[in-house]
């Protein structure tokens, strides 16, 4: 056995020094600290100094000690697998013997110390530090057991994979029968830790505690009223877990938890509550959730509701008793990264504009989202929301009593809460609203005047969920009154009620799109007024209500005055904002929109916003480049940039058509293009492909020279698994296959076999299946010969994914090339024959000639095979099918 290390005396007062700088405020005496321990890393056992110094140095205080350990945790994180053997042994096993040190602080840093170890691969190497903290577990030392049982804890949260893998000879088996038997020990904070440990191994449905379930099960239900909040919050977690794992094991018993979790959502300590409240929102998820609870609503409801109401610190926090703020700066803190949703290029449908496929915006978290930001008033409004899904209108009989007194009651947080439970039920309980409707939507538009900006910023969301409704009745009932008081929140004095009245009213756009041209002016007017008014914040989501106005309103937008209203002011902002700045993403999206609706009245301010897109591609790229050769040199690129900017390309090409042609010809955006379709990063790809699509249909002569080297590319992007790539190639290739004709014969053979496994697979998108679909059909169309002969693999899902489509001018060159391939294979589709009626079925007017096509391949077939089989073909044709083929075509 080598001798003990010892310190020496100077080294150790110059360490203790360094310690007691580090606690300093001083920022440059901080840095300093950092470059002297950097130095001191270089000296092979600095790492004995700091555990001395955390284990041995009983003279020093506390703070000073357990900052050592930290650093040396540190140390460990970044150079553990340089250390001499000597000095890992060494601080190994001061950690083992120190872990029931009598202060909580320093028992803690040797747990984080002890952890940070064994999650270096270290749990391998260190074969005896599981079987010891088991032991130490059972000491009569109560720090010790604590100490133990803290690292074990820490341990099961960084290494729970590895702790149930051959690897280590599966302790867990033995581990967690022993953690099972301290869930009834003496001391709160042990029953604690040991509920923590085992609940890290749920989720996994780990094997050695599926063992050990029911045992498990019934020591929970045993620390279901410990006074301990620590222990009654961990057991609600772990039913939280089992629910969604082990439902099975829980529903013989689940009347019982039912009423405990209806306890403990109302506990007297948050934490607990807001576990338990987590329980209502993962059963909602569960199949049996109904039968669950449709005996405790009455009991449910109302504790739910309870939980909706602002707490006084949520009122502190959110400065409730601020009314007027709007002359104040932003605190840059607050706000969020704002991520850009590249293009996708849709289909319209039959009944509406386009439809998303992700419509989430606007989900519970639209009010409040500064304060902490998951508490029990958000997790109650999303349990309530959930289950308004679940029950629908059963869920108002014990609702509707409740409303009626919150929304008229006196204080102000009350009345707050039957808002917010107003706009969480809208979705799910919406059909036994509307009689109650027109009775409300008045009383609210009323509360958007309310004296408390809490209760205005709440009800412009409540209004927006009703927004659907509040659109299909007459326009003078509800839609103007809410649209005169929204557009006065826009102008609120309270930040938090702008913000509030710009989403809502974003949302009222998208609902209303064509029905607010007559009150353009008006809109307008209050946008553009808020620009000067609003803070940084604000801003960024009102460029997103300009957005959303010109994608609702379209080409109605498009007069002089109303241009001459909006453009210099985004115009000013556009000017003053850097290519470095991240406020330009909104701007550009902003923009992106606008021009596509204003089309020719865009063109004044083309020029200037084409070049500065163009601009920010190229420095992306440039910078991309530079970090790829030399990453130590250089810092990797925004490539955010480069796709906002991308996007807008798009958008200008879309609305400005042929008279973008010059631009392009006076830039190198096809070479940047080239670059920006073979990036590493999948968005930026695929809004490469959407910009690629728009200038062929913009100006193909300038796209052409390059198809060559761009058609190889989009075959390698063919990949469902990145569905937003996949639909925006796809797309591409179709606009890339109707200006070429038949000089695409070439390329087909590079996208063919992608496409036609695209159609067939399950689960595809929506969208995707359209766009792929329709370029199928292009394809065929300008290349029948080298299409047509694998008809039969594509033409169900392609008539099936069509039919729903609205009638424009891709459905158009897609059917016409489905009949092209007909006359040259009719063998191709005569087993799917039906499918195809049904597709033809879903004309409202093709054009004459398309007319004729569908006619001559109907009865070429009603021909072949006789009047007889005819008729037994049809008599299995649904009524409406029959009834449309006989008025249109005669058979």
């Amino acid at each position: 056995m080598e001798c003990e290390w010892k310190p020496d005396e100077q080294g150790l007062q110059q360490i203790l020094q360094l310690l007691k700088e580090s606690q300093s405020p001083d920022t440059s005496t901080q840095r300093s600290v950092q470059q002297r321990l950097e130095q001191l890393n270089q000296y092979p056992d600095f790492n004995n100094y700091l555990i001395f110094v955390l284990t041995k140095l009983k003279s020093e205080d506390e703070p000073t000690r357990s900052l050592s350990g930290l650093i040396l945790k540190n140390n460990v994180k970044a150079h553990y697998q340089n250390f001499p053997n000597g000095v890992s042994d060494f601080i190994k096993g001061e950690c083992l013997q120190n872990i029931g040190d009598s202060s909580p602080l320093i028992r803690a840093t040797v747990g984080i110390l002890i952890t940070t170890i064994a999650s270096k691969g270290e749990l391998q190497n260190w074969p005896g530090l599981l079987p010891k903290l088991c032991l130490l577990l059972d000491s009569e030392d109560y720090n010790t057991c604590e100490g133990a049982f803290g690292a074990l804890q820490k341990i099961c949260e960084d290494s729970a994979e590895i702790l149930d893998s051959d690897i280590l000879d599966r302790p867990l088996n033995i581990m967690i029968p022993k953690f099972l038997q301290f869930f009834k020990h003496s001391s709160p904070k042990i029953r604690s830790h040991a509920i923590a440990c085992v609940n890290q191994f749920i989720i996994s449905r780990t094997q050695a505690l599926m063992l050990h379930i029911d045992p498990f099960i019934e020591n929970l239900f045993a620390l279901a009223t410990d006074e301990e909040s620590e222990v009654r919050k961990n057991v609600c977690r772990a039913l939280v877990m089992l629910l969604e794992v082990r439902l099975d094991r829980l529903l013989p018993h689940m009347h019982n938890i039912v009423e405990y979790m209806l306890l403990r959502t109302q506990d007297q300590d948050e934490n607990v509550a807001l576990e338990a409240c987590e329980f209502w929102l993962t059963l909602a998820e569960q199949p049996v959730c109904k039968e669950v609870l449709c005996g405790h609503l009455s009991q449910l409801i109302p504790v739910l509701v309870n939980g909706m109401k602002y707490s006084e610190i949520d009122i502190i926090l959110l400065k409730g008793d601020t009314e007027e703020d709007e002359a104040i700066p932003d605190n840059e803190q607050d706000i969020r990264p704002r991520f850009h949703r590249s293009r996708t290029v849709a289909q319209q449908h039959e009944g509406d504009g386009i439809e998303d496929e992700d419509d989430e915006d606007d989900e519970l978290d639209d009010d409040d989202d500064t304060i902490s930001d998951w508490n029990l008033r958000k997790c109650s409004a999303a349990a309530l929301d959930v289950l308004a899904n679940v029950f629908r209108d059963d869920l108002l009989l014990h609702l509707l009593p409740l409303l009626k007194e919150l929304l008229f009651h006196p204080e102000w947080v009350v009345k707050e809460s039957g808002i917010l439970v107003l706009g969480a039920i809208a979705e799910g309980c919406m059909q036994g609203m509307i009689p109650y409707l027109p009775e409300l939507i008045p009383h609210l538009v009323q509360c958007l005047s309310d004296k408390k900006a809490l209760v205005r910023s709440i009800t412009c969301w409540t209004l927006s969920r009703y927004a659907h409704w509040v659109v299909s009745q007459p326009p003078d009932t509800y839609l103007k009154p809410l649209m005169t008081e929204l557009l006065k929140r826009i102008l609120d004095s309270n930040k938090r009620v702008q913000e509030a009245a710009c989403s809502a009213f974003a949302t009222l756009e998208e609902e209303a799109c064509t029905e607010l041209v007559p009150y353009l002016a008006f809109i307008l007017d209050t946008l553009v007024f808020a620009f000067s008014k609003y803070q940084h914040k604000n801003l960024l989501i009102l460029y997103d209500a300009i957005g959303t106005l010109a994608d609702s309103v379209g080409h109605h937008l498009n007069k002089p005055e109303y241009i001459q209203m909006l453009m210099p002011p985004l115009i000013q902002k556009w000017n003053q904002l850097k290519d470095e700045d991240k406020d330009l993403f909104p701007l550009l999206e902003c923009l992106s929109s606008v021009a596509t609706a204003l089309q020719s009245g865009f063109l004044p301010y083309c020029e200037p916003v084409y070049q500065r897109c163009v601009n920010l591609v190229q420095k992306t790229l440039a910078q991309a480049m530079l970090y790829q050769s030399q990453p130590d040199q250089y810092e990797a690129p925004d490539k955010d940039f480069m796709i906002v900017a991308l996007d807008l390309l798009s958008g200008l090409a879309e609305g400005l058509g042929g008279t973008i042609e010059e631009l392009v010809a006076r830039s190198n955006i096809l070479t940047l293009m080239y670059q920006c379709m073979q990036d590493k990063m999948p968005e930026v790809r695929q809004s490469s492909f959407a910009l690629l699509g728009d200038l062929t249909k913009a100006c193909f002569q300038h796209v052409k020279p390059c198809i060559a080297d761009f058609m190889p590319i989009l075959g390698t992007n063919l990949n469902p698994e990145l569905i937003s790539v996949c639909n925006n190639a796809t797309w591409a290739i179709g606009e890339i296959s109707i200006q070429m004709g038949s000089e695409m014969q070439p390329y087909i053979a590079m996208v063919l076999h992608q496409l036609v496994e695209i159609i067939n697979r399950p689960n595809t998108p929506k969208t995707l299946l359209e766009n792929t679909a329709i370029t199928i059909g292009r394809l065929g169309y300008v290349c029948p010969q080298e299409v047509a002969p694998m008809l039969q693999q594509f033409i169900r899902p392609w008539c099936t994914s069509l039919r729903n489509i609205r009638d424009n001018e891709e459905k158009d060159s897609a059917f016409r090339g489905i009949c092209t391939m007909i006359s040259v294979n009719p063998g191709g589709v005569v087993q799917d024959f039906i499918f195809f009626c049904d597709a033809v079925a879903s004309w409202v007017n093709p054009k004459d000639d398309l007319r004729d096509m569908f006619y001559k391949i109907l009865h070429g077939f009603k021909n072949q095979v006789g009047e007889e089989n005819w008729r037994r073909f049809s008599d299995q044709f649904p009524m409406p099918l029959k009834e449309r083929l006989a008025t249109f075509y005669g058979v």
